[in-house]
């Protein structure tokens, strides 16, 4: 059976909750494997409202295992109560439904007091982070100091995890101006927690390669978007984890191989939320009226979204470096009304003509778009779920889409609702 990883193409907040819940109903597994609850995920179904943070979007689909990777970062705190949210909302979640990575880092309170703390020192330019603590998490990662799920089993390797965190954060809190940490507190609470967590952890990469070589179907859930990479993003204006589809493999414990297409979610115009370059970005009624049609608010942070016009350009690379086998385009209704479209088809740097965004930070905040002109329509294509129901000139525009990115449309998306959905090519095609 296929097995399908699902990626933004953007700065994130491409639509992938929909697309992914999409998804989920022909999946046995949906599978995060990398960022924390600082995604966020809407869903809308019959009319009801779901937004998801921490938890993979396929549990709200009743019969499938949903689970959260060794490569996210997770909070204990906000997962309970985001599990006790969805129940309120009749979501079932039990430990047949969702199972944890035991070796997924926790993301500790002082993380995220440490990640408002930089935020706001006014000697270096702001990241335009959401404050919780989802960089340090990594950080205590990768410098081996982490506590993790695992960790929660036994009070003795517990209080030793703790006790090296501390080490190195309240030598950095005391530079920061923060209070030392409560250490005795903080095993407190996480002794409290971790009855409630240890419940649905276990050893995913155990339980992927199982399902994998029974033939079920694995859909590999990611957050955020391709160009908030921590390598292949606008750096440093990026996320602190890898986003682009090979993490699926490193993040859940399966090889490469299991891995047979790739769906990157592309937004039909451009949206970023925080700091960065952002080369297409519109301080005009057109972006005005993109940000107000598109209700462009972040689910997480409640922050209005910047807005542009579609660059294919930066979806091109996204596509390559996450090999990508075909786009989802969402969101072609805010599009309707419009006189003109602009389609970013490349940058002009210095008198030179570019393909692509370069590294450097200082070359991608003086780039200028090239601008190529379409026409817009005025008939609705909100709700569309067939080519017929387009207009032609809309129709056009997804054509001209798919050119310049070299990447064609598998799924189109017309509307939040879940059935206003137009499938091209089927991802879990054999």
């Amino acid at each position: 059976m296929a097995n399908v990883v699902v990626v933004g193409a953007q700065w994130g907040d491409e639509g992938k909750g929909k697309i992914v819940d999409w998804l989920s109903e022909r999946a046995d597994v949906i599978a995060r494997f990398q960022g924390g609850h600082n995604a966020g995920h809407t869903l809308v179904i019959d009319g009801e409202v779901y937004k998801l943070h921490a938890l993979p979007s396929g549990l709200v689909r009743g019969g499938k295992l949903s689970i959260i990777g060794n490569g996210v970062v997770l909070d204990p705190w906000h997962l309970l109560r985001e599990i006790a949210g969805l129940r309120e909302q009749g979501v079932e979640i039990t430990p047949e439904t969702l199972m944890i990575a035991e070796n997924t880092p926790l993301i500790m309170p002082f993380h995220g007091e440490l990640d408002r703390a930089r935020e706001n020192q006014t000697a270096v330019a702001k990241i335009g982070t959401t404050g919780r603590g989802i960089g340090p998490a990594y950080e205590d990662k990768v410098g081996r100091r982490a506590i993790r799920v695992a960790d929660l089993a036994d009070e003795a390797t517990l209080t030793l995890r703790v006790d090296r965190a501390l080490v190195h954060h309240n030598a950095l809190r005391k530079g920061l101006g923060l209070s030392v940490i409560d250490r005795d507190g903080l095993i407190a609470q996480l002794q409290e927690v971790a009855p409630a967590i240890l419940e649905y952890s276990g050893p995913v990469w155990k339980v992927m390669n199982e399902k994998r070589k029974a033939g079920k179907r694995i859909l590999f859930e990611g957050a955020q978007g391709a160009l908030l990479d921590v390598d292949f993003g606008s750096y440093p204006f990026v996320t602190s984890s890898n986003i682009i589809a090979g993490q699926a493999a490193t993040g859940t414990g399966v090889g490469p191989g299991a891995i047979d297409f790739v769906l990157g979610i592309v937004k039909a115009y451009t949206t970023r939320v925080g700091e960065g370059p952002f080369p297409t970005e519109l301080f005009d009624d057109d972006g005005q009226m993109l940000g107000e049609r598109g209700h462009e608010f972040g689910t997480t942070t409640g922050r209005q979204r910047r807005c542009g016009w579609f660059d294919a350009v930066l979806v091109r690379q996204t596509c390559a470096t996450s090999g990508v086998n075909g786009i989802a385009l969402t969101k072609l209704d805010v599009l309707d009304g419009f006189d003109e479209l602009k389609i970013c088809t490349g940058y002009e740097l210095d008198g030179e003509i570019l393909d692509y965004l370069p590294t450097a930070a200082d070359k991608q905040a003086r780039v200028t778009p090239i601008y190529e002109t379409m026409d817009g329509w005025k008939d609705t294509t909100e709700g569309a779920r067939s080519w017929a129901d387009l207009p032609a000139a809309a129709i056009k525009y997804v054509r001209r889409v798919e050119e310049l990115i070299d990447c064609p449309v598998a799924i189109l998306s017309t509307s939040p609702e879940r059935e206003d959905t137009i499938l091209v090519t089927d991802p879990f095609a054999d």
